[in-house]
């Protein structure tokens, strides 16, 4: 049935986070003991303050249709969280609420790219980038990273990538997947080499800024001649547990604020009422309403590092931030294990879930072919469990 459907859905990609997560709970369906690290999805519950401004909202019949862009009062207090966060001033003209961080990436490539405009992406990136890219019908320009840089591109690689028909870079930081964590001395060297291409904009992924295990965050909009061409992303899924709420937000320029509100306003028009409300409690609160978070996943990320390295043929960095190891696996390549063949990522994930009961995510669909990516947003006794599973089932 193929042949019935559009060259446009047929050409794109599934999601393969939400593939392989789809695949483990079948499994766990037909009663397989499955650990699951392959989704990015905090493992604590909503914050009661949040969920108590969310029942408020609900008596106080906040049922109708919202504004496309967002609530004012939502998109006030967003300003707000930007200048006492990230030291940005963004006026609520320049902020567009959205259903998700993942949203806001769309109505920035379909705004913003003409076809076969380019779109540097930093590899590793988040999987649905290169997608987000092709639907707008432009091309996306992978620049691979290794461990041995902690999967941070060099001003030198992206230099060598800008073509006259770049409009575009896109990243995150902290990065998912790899939890690399840019510095404003890296960020900085960039935006020396952007600083050349004034009509290249900047799509900065921040949604992870609050799990950042350095102590400092940089938004590369602070960079001195970047906050007109940059725009910002963000959003509460990730550091305040509310995966489920779908609210995402942008600051940049308004003219594309504008473009973005056009785009959304034949889309999904504005994001839902009830999980805005609760938003505004949870951009006015304090970060260390949900340092206690952040800081099991800083203890996560020690265990779970620890106990890779103690698993021959597994090479690992050190990430400063977001819930992910990336680690290299390609020592395995072209080895047989338990009568299977390792290939690559893909048939190394996939071993790791038959033989393991273990579920992670390929690298190749983050841009980088060498790795698989964990996510350790689960419990320590699980993560340990897994990772026991794990090195028995590389033990050959």
């Amino acid at each position: 049935m193929e042949n019935l459907l559009s060259d446009r859905i047929n050409n794109l990609s599934t999601s393969q986070t939400l593939a392989m997560a789809a695949l483990a709970r079948e499994l766990k369906l037909q009663g397989k003991d499955i650990i699951s690290l392959s989704l990015g999805e905090p493992d604590f519950n909503t914050p009661d303050f949040i969920k108590e401004a969310a029942k408020k909202a609900i008596d106080e019949n906040y049922s109708q249709y919202t504004p496309v862009d967002g609530y004012l009062e939502l998109k006030e207090a967003i300003s707000k969280k930007f200048k006492r966060d990230n030291n940005l001033d963004y006026k609520p003209s320049q902020i567009v609420v959205s259903t998700g961080a993942k949203q806001s990436l769309f109505n920035l490539a379909q705004v913003l790219l003409n076809p076969d405009d380019e779109c540097i992406l930093p590899a590793p990136f988040w999987v649905s980038y290169s997608e987000i890219v092709k639907m707008a019908d432009g091309i996306p320009i992978e620049v691979p990273t290794t461990i041995e840089s902690d999967f941070k591109i060099t001003p030198e690689q992206l230099e060598k990538a800008i073509t006259p028909k770049t409009k575009m870079i896109m990243f995150s930081s902290p990065c998912n997947p790899s939890g690399s964590v840019y510095n404003r001395e890296e960020l900085t060297a960039l935006a020396k080499v952007l600083e050349k291409y004034p009509k290249i904009f900047i799509v900065s992924d921040e949604i992870y800024e609050h799990i950042n295990f350095t102590g400092n965050f940089c938004s590369i909009a602070t960079i001195p001649g970047m906050y007109d061409r940059t725009i910002t992303v963000n959003g509460v899924s990730k550091a305040f547990a509310m995966t489920g709420w779908r609210i995402g937000y942008i600051g940049g320029p308004e003219f594309i604020a504008k473009a973005c509100t056009k785009m959304q306003g034949q889309i999904t028009s504005g994001a839902n009422s009830i999980a805005q409300r609760a938003t505004i409690a949870a951009v006015e609160a304090d970060p260390k309403e949900i340092k206690f978070m952040v800081t099991e996943f800083h203890k996560r990320r020690d265990l779970v590092v620890g106990l890779l390295k103690n698993i021959p043929g597994i090479k690992i960095n050190n990430p400063d931030g977001a819930f992910y190891v990336f680690p290299d696996v390609s020592s395995f390549f072209g080895k047989t294990l338990k009568g299977t063949l390792i290939k690559n990522a893909d048939d190394f994930s996939m071993y790791l879930l038959a033989q393991a009961n273990v579920a992670t995510v390929t690298g190749d669909a983050f841009g980088n072919p060498n790795c698989i990516r964990f996510s350790y947003a689960t419990s320590e006794d699980l993560l340990t469990e897994a990772l026991r599973r794990i090195k028995e089932a590389l033990a050959e």
